[in-house]
């Protein structure tokens, strides 16, 4: 029988199919010694009338800038026996190529995550990748059996396509109403993901009194709006719908031809609303009516007039909020013309054994430098800034090659560059990084910086040592500037991330789980002999290139191809380590 939380005191329970009762005072008729049913009830009753909240608030990046564990929502405490139900926009960014860019669930003991005796029992992503050869990682944790985790979107890799589809208005429930049983599910009604083991997990509280489980969402690379939440809200309040206050338009395009449909010329548009209680989402184009004053029909500045007349949750609000923004309205083009050069014409690449297989290898265009003159309809000339231009990629072959350059309306241009290879130099560096036992932490020590000019191949030699738990715990390339600040961090198990720890998004690739797993790779390097390849294309990017002889004998490689946002001009190295030691001879 369940003990109520509060006594109940009513006179009257037609409702209920009860006879009026009387002398009701003491409550007695509520007590733990009620019938079950009646407990129940009174249950069920309080739970629908003090627990259905709207948790009205946004957290992550609307730019889909955050990396993971920066941002997370409140703390949700889901009792013994209860049921928690959350509902939220989960927005997934357009331009994702990793299918981990979504959300997590973090399911603890009742201790906030900085607290003293903080406990994890684990981690359920909604994008689901099945553990294979000791890859996949959406669900993790030392209480969460993979085996009971079912969806109906699988990703054999983090960048099979579909992303997408995990987006939109997503319900999520934690289950612990039955006995012995224990249930996740997510659900936005295109992809639902479950988690549904026969048992329930051990306490973790200090108190064996305390059974709660906590939880809270985190997100990656994505933004939630939370709408609403029930049973075991901790730091919310129950809110009503909000009205909007004011909003900023977002991704306004700077020039739009003369003629132009407004609404079509403003489909990339979003506004970023802020409503009452000071609560953000961003709304589409699609939400927003759009006017151009004066017009749209002749050349010269304009001025661009949001409106928009939702209150959060979707209503029409009391009173509409405008935004305005400036556009240019101009002549279409019909010809472009490279007036000035670039600066940089001259690229190179490297090709070791990480590279010597890979098929249509490309450099990336630099138009650092360059001017593109547009002539107009009318005959007037213009310069158009590079930013609004296309360029085609250059094969990373010896020898001139020409790349297209392309105009919002498909006029095209070309440019010529020249393509070389680049010879390999050794930097010739001895001693150790980091403490002989493996204890140093996550970039606690570098060697050396080396630098890497302009069409340089630099390369580097050394036996890597490993605490062998965790396959990040090896040597850890840094590309660096000359004052030591960091443009890329990159590990030896094929990931890496810039200096605001955002995941790199160009091309990488290794052979660490070609025949083998995670742990094999792992244990193999201990001992490994590795050489590091640093190569400074010319055209604003960095290839780091690596080759690894396992102390088995086995032979692996791992590249990182066009490092960008590079200044040739500063161009660094270093090696360093995490709970692993270096040795250079």
């Amino acid at each position: 029988m369940r003990h109520l939380n509060k006594l109940l005191c009513a006179c009257s329970f037609a409702a209920l199919g009860l006879p009026a009762l009387t002398g009701c005072e003491g409550g007695e008729l509520f007590e733990v010694n009620a019938p079950d049913w009646i407990s129940d009830k009174v249950q069920e009753i309080e739970d629908s009338e003090n627990n259905n909240q709207e948790d009205i608030y946004t957290f992550g990046s609307t730019d889909y800038s955050s990396a993971f564990w920066t941002e997370f929502s409140k703390y949700y405490v889901v009792p013994d026996g209860k049921i928690w139900t959350a509902e939220f926009e989960l927005h997934i960014d357009p331009n994702a190529t990793n299918t981990y860019k979504n959300f997590a669930l973090v399911m603890t003991n009742d201790v906030d995550r900085e607290g003293e005796g903080y406990k994890e029992y684990g981690v359920i992503r909604y994008d689901n990748q099945p553990f294979s050869n000791n890859n996949g990682n959406s669900e993790w944790g030392a209480y969460i059996n993979r085996s009971y985790v079912q969806s109906t979107l699988t990703f054999e890799t983090d960048t099979d396509e579909g992303i997408e589809k995990l987006g939109g208005k997503v319900t999520l429930t934690v289950d612990r109403t039955v006995e012995d049983f224990f249930a996740v599910t997510m659900t936005n009604g295109v992809v639902t993901k479950t988690y549904e083991q026969p048992y329930e997990w051990e306490n973790l509280n200090a108190e064996a009194s305390n059974t709660n489980i906590r939880c809270f969402l985190v997100v990656e690379g994505s933004y939630i709006d939370f709408l609403s939440s029930k049973i075991g809200t901790t730091g919310g309040n129950v809110s009503a719908d909000k009205n909007p206050k004011s909003m900023v338009l977002q991704n306004v395009p700077d020039e739009v031809n003369v003629g132009t449909d407004l609404k079509e010329a403003m489909a990339d548009v979003t506004a970023l609303v802020t409503f009452e209680e000071e609560v953000t989402k961003t709304v589409k184009a699609s939400e927003l009516n759009f006017s151009a004053i004066p017009d749209m029909d002749t050349p010269g500045e304009k001025t661009l007039v949001a409106t928009y007349n939702k209150t959060f949750r979707g209503e029409n609000c009391d009173t509409p909020i405008m935004a305005y923004a400036n556009l240019k309205v101009v002549e279409k083009i019909v010809s472009i013309e490279v007036t000035t050069q670039p600066t940089r014409t001259t690229y190179y690449y490297y090709t070791s054994k990480a590279t010597e297989g890979l098929d249509g290898r490309t450099l990336a265009f630099d138009p650092t430098g360059m001017v593109v003159t547009a002539t107009e309809a009318s005959g007037m000339q213009r310069v158009i800034d590079n930013s609004r231009l296309t360029f085609s990629s250059v094969p990373a072959t010896e020898g001139s090659h020409k790349v297209t350059i392309t105009a919002a309306e498909g006029i095209t241009a070309e440019v010529d560059v020249r393509v070389s290879k680049s010879v390999p130099s050794s930097v010739g560096y001895t001693g150790t990084v980091g403490a002989t036992d493996n204890t140093t932490g996550f970039l606690g020590a570098y060697s050396d910086n080396f630098k890497v000019l302009v069409g340089e191949t630099k390369s580097i030699k050394f036996t890597n040592y490993t605490n062998l738990q965790k396959s990040w715990n090896n040597f850890v390339v840094a590309l660096r500037r000359n004052d030591n600040s960091l443009y890329y961090w990159l590990r030896a198990d094929n990931y890496g991330r810039d200096a605001g720890d955002v995941v790199i998004t160009f091309a990488h690739s290794g052979t660490q789980l070609v025949n083998q797993t995670w742990e094999e790779w792992i244990q193999s390097m201990n001992g490994a002999e590795v050489t590091v390849y640093v190569t400074n294309c010319g055209n604003g990017t960095a290839d780091v290139q690596i080759e690894m002889k396992a102390n088995n004998g086995r032979f692996d490689t791992q590249y990182y191809l066009g490092a960008n946002t590079i200044n040739p001009e500063d161009l660094y190295f270093a090696l360093s380590v995490d709970g692993c030691h270096l040795v250079f001879e």
